[in-house]
C-alpha cells in the first residue's frame, strides 16, 4: 500500500496538471482575439465547414436515382430555413 504522503502528493500533481492543461488554451488565445487573422478566420470558416461537410455527404448521391430526393429535399429545407431565419443553431 502505498504512502499517504506519496498519494497526496500525486493527486495534487494531477490536479495541479489538470488545472494547468485546462488553463493554457485561454491564456493562449487571449492576444489572438485581437488578431485580424483570427477575426477573418471567425467570418468566414462557419459557411467554409458547412460546404465541406455538404460536399463530403452528397459526394456519392446517385443523382438520377429515387433515393437522392430525400438527402436532396433535406439539404432544400436547410437551406430555406437558413435564408428564411438566419439562424446557424437552427
Amino acid at each position: 500500500m502505498p504512502d499517504t504522503r506519496y498519494a497526496i502528493a500525486a493527486v495534487l500533481v494531477a490536479a495541479a496538471v489538470t488545472w494547468g492543461l485546462r488553463a493554457l488554451p485561454f491564456a493562449a488565445l487571449t492576444p489572438l482575439r485581437a488578431s485580424r487573422t483570427v477575426q477573418y478566420l471567425s467570418a468566414r470558416m462557419p459557411a467554409g465547414v458547412m460546404v465541406i461537410l455538404v460536399v463530403y455527404c452528397l459526394r456519392d448521391l446517385p443523382l438520377p436515382h429515387a433515393r437522392a430526393l430525400a438527402p436532396l429535399s433535406a439539404l432544400a429545407v436547410t437551406i430555406g430555413l437558413h435564408l428564411w431565419r438566419r439562424n446557424a443553431l437552427l
